[in-house]
């Protein structure tokens, strides 16, 4: 089949490929249609690794992704042939401790789509744990279900946070986690949801939503944004969706004293932190990696019209652009938030 391959650091091409994959009892194949550009494809498109998880051989890219049920294991009995899904691309050893105890998503084992050694999703068709594949509703589109993915980790991060209706949040960073991030706080009861970065662009789709209220860093007066919200007490909420040093480090400055933190982004290497400012208002923090048990969740937001994601798809590629659209993704344009492809 075609698939979009990554060789090496700077070296991708559309390939045809041999995988070996198996149809099981509990799996199903499907036909690909509509995938996301994440960061971490960009990166592993321009570094050749992240982190420890270095690419050693040739790896298909892609891990955002909807399509239609080719056909079913002989156990499958949710989905059907001819079913518009979305897929997790995470599959954890089913056995595991953490598996067991419902955090599926912090199994060490955990196989996850384009995470060398394992290849993605940007590929004709894949073979998927029935498990972790969902039908999608018939009010939500491919490109929408693509987007179940980066919504998920904004769903993960509202609901670590423990919000009560009515909290004001901050959110730090306006890419497409900062942004997805948000509109998850707005759905979980957020009343506003404040949102900081240095680009107008981004901020500009961010200010679009009814309840986000976009403030530049540089240019913009962010304290007096939240102490007009807030009655100057600072917001009950911070998520840090930037993984910026100099916005981990003041983290405290805007939260209330008894506020939450939620780390969403992850710094290139360690972050200080005023650990003083953040003791003196006893800010509880936490962080998420990834998410568990969201899509569903996400599915129902999207169909119901809580969730709306369209604005932030800028660009549509055809797949056999997809080198095109990979450069025009580590361009890094400012007014770009998800660059999705589409099989043809």
């Amino acid at each position: 089949m075609k698939a979009l391959v990554l060789a090496k650091a700077g070296e991708i091409a559309i390939e045809d490929v041999q995988l070996a994959e198996t149809l099981g009892p509990d799996d199903v194949q499907i036909k690909i249609h509509s995938v996301g550009i994440c960061g971490s494809d960009v990166h592993y498109y321009q570094h050749g690794r992240i982190g420890p998880f270095v690419v050693k051989a040739p790896m298909v890219l892609g891990h955002e992704a909807a399509g239609v049920v080719l056909a079913t294991g002989e156990n499958v009995t949710h989905l059907s042939v001819g079913d518009r899904v979305c897929m997790e691309p995470g599959i954890p050893d089913l056995n595991s401790a953490q598996t067991r105890a419902g955090i599926y998503n912090l199994d060490p084992a955990v196989r996850f789509w384009a995470t060398p050694p394992v290849h993605g999703c940007l590929r004709e068709t894949v073979i998927h744990p029935a498990a972790f594949t969902f039908k999608l509703p018939d009010n939500v589109s491919f490109a929408e279900g693509a987007m179940v993915e980066p919504l998920a980790i904004g769903m993960q991060a509202a609901t670590k946070a423990g919000i009560k209706p009515g909290d004001i949040a901050l959110v730090i960073g306006a890419g497409p986690i900062g942004v997805v991030t948000a509109l998850a706080a707005l759905a979980g009861g957020c009343s506003d949801v404040i949102i900081c970065d240095l680009f107008d662009e981004k901020l500009a789709v961010a200010a679009s939503y009814e309840g986000l209220h976009a403030v530049n860093i540089k240019t913009g007066d962010l304290a007096g944004k939240v102490a007009a919200f807030t009655s100057g007490n600072g917001v009950d909420i911070v998520f840090e969706c930037s993984g910026a040093k100099p916005a981990i480090a003041t983290l405290a400055e805007h939260a209330a004293p008894g506020a939450t933190a939620v780390l969403v982004g992850m710094p290139i290497d360690a972050a200080p932190m005023d650990i003083v400012a953040a003791q003196a208002k006893e800010i509880t923090f936490k962080t998420i990696f990834r998410y568990a048990n969201m899509y569903p969740r996400t599915l129902r937001l999207l169909s119901s019209g809580k969730l709306r994601v369209q604005p932030l798809i800028s660009q549509t590629y055809k797949f056999s652009d997809s080198v095109a659209a990979f450069e025009r993704a580590a361009a890094g344009h400012a007014s770009d938030i998800k660059i999705m492809l589409e099989m043809e």
